[in-house]
């Protein structure tokens, strides 16, 4: 590899990463920014399409030695380690984990697994040539990112470009990055664990400036698969025409909601084939895909967009769970002209939206707001009312505002009273607004 730093000079070793992170398993997937060709995924065993990392650590007993992965899963097969499972709820509820006679903070356990994991691609880049990362996790709250953020800042990669989407954005990016033709009508995503089906519907609305993206979810009830200790081939048969039922009544009946062009089937519980009848209806006019490394993949797509390598543009823009469904602006005179400021686009996620600037007031005591939803409602004015503010001669208060949402729907709104210089100390008031959106 070649690594050359400066403008214009060459850099082909520099590489992006798209980690999926679940309580079951990890998956690494990559891109070379100066090599021709497409997003890869990470096999765990060279030659094969094995891309799933066994999400655990365990603590041998003896040295009290960490391993991760499938080798923590054959350690404690044999009984020869302590073996802790579902990292990522394990942080999310906080508790002190125990190993043996030990305890361990959880945030900690999922950083060190991560870093292990992605010590399985030295083989393809030396670390020095991490160029950004993006982790998508399957639900993206506000607990989520402050682990991954703490998680992140332990990791002492060597970037800054850490990002995080959940499983619906990466699903986003990974179908504006197919063939158009795959996304002219609707697309259907089913996720399928052998205990949760869940459903995302991929959808464009051509009628809008930008074209809006939506996708919705849908939790299906009746796909948790029976348990067949004993092993009785009849028991499982049975089993597998139920689920096949199930599955075809589930699929005909979202199918027939708008038309669907492709399916994309995903996730461990396909694996022994029992979708044959299903499948058989799905294949009738639509294109069918089957594998499991779309989100990891997608995450890989999402960290080249905050990078701008082939971003999708701004000819569509996705409204997804985690993104601001409406821009965010206010009427300002500038220089004499009015004119509209932002504070927030639509589109982007809500957890990265903070803006701090500062204004002068013409007269009065009220801040005005334009609200433009990019969901077809009329545009909304809102006003924030400054009670209490000192009165002054017009163009005499200068106000501190800083704006942050607090979740997609509310907006957190700041404002401080700078006073105006020598002519009007500061008052010290301060205005603490939350608002829906």
């Amino acid at each position: 590899m070649e690594r050359k730093d400066g403008a214009g000079k060459k850099n082909k070793g520099r590489i992006v990463i798209g980690y999926n992170l679940g309580d079951d398993y990890a998956q690494i997937s990559y891109y070379f920014l100066q090599k021709e060709g497409d997003v890869e995924t990470l096999a765990v065993v060279t030659g094969t399409e094995q891309y799933n990392i066994p999400a655990v650590l365990c603590r041998k007993k003896e040295v009290k030695q960490w391993l991760f992965g499938r080798e923590a899963v054959k350690f404690a097969e044999e009984g020869e380690c302590f073996l802790i499972k579902n990292l990522v709820s394990l942080a999310r509820s906080g508790g002190w984990v125990e190993a043996g006679d030990e305890k361990f903070d959880p945030v900690a356990l999922l950083t060190l697994f991560i870093r292990r994991s992605l010590s399985l691609l030295t083989l393809i880049a030396p670390p020095d040539y991490l160029e950004g990362v993006m982790f998508t996790v399957d639900h993206l709250d506000g607990r989520m990112i402050e682990i991954l953020s703490q998680a992140g800042a332990n990791l002492r990669l060597k970037t800054d470009q850490i990002y995080f989407q959940s499983h619906v954005e990466s699903y986003y990016y990974y179908m504006m990055h197919q063939p158009k033709e795959l996304w002219m009508q609707d697309v259907l995503l089913c996720d399928y664990d052998n205990k949760r089906l869940k459903i995302y519907r991929f959808g464009v609305n051509n009628r809008t400036t930008p074209k809006v993206v939506l996708i919705d979810i849908d939790e299906c009830e009746g796909m948790e698969r029976g348990v067949n200790p004993a092993g009785d081939e009849e028991s499982e048969a049975i089993e597998k025409g139920r689920l096949d039922e199930v599955f075809l009544e589930i699929v005909r009946d979202r199918c027939g909601v708008s038309p669907v062009s492709c399916v994309y089937l995903i996730g461990d519980g396909y694996k022994d084939g029992w979708a044959s009848e299903s499948l058989r209806y799905l294949c009738r006019g639509r294109r069918v895909f089957q594998g499991n490394n779309l989100y990891s993949k997608g995450a890989c797509y999402g960290i080249r967009e905050k990078l701008g390598i082939e971003p999708v543009g701004e000819e569509y823009v996705f409204l997804g769970l985690d993104k601001l469904k409406a821009n965010i602006g206010m009427q300002v005179l500038r220089r004499g002209q009015e004119s509209y400021f932002a504070l927030m686009d639509a589109g982007v996620n809500w957890f990265e939206t903070k803006k701090e600037f500062h204004v002068i007031l013409e007269e009065g005591d009220v801040l005005s707001l334009l609200l433009t939803p990019l969901d077809g409602k009329e545009p909304r004015e809102v006003d924030i009312v400054l009670e209490g503010l000192e009165k002054r001669p017009r163009w005499t208060t200068r106000l501190e505002v800083r704006t942050e949402m607090l979740s997609e729907k509310e907006l957190s709104i700041r404002v401080k009273d700078l006073g105006f210089g020598s002519f009007f100390p500061a008052s010290g008031g301060e205005w603490n607004k939350v608002l829906e959106v």
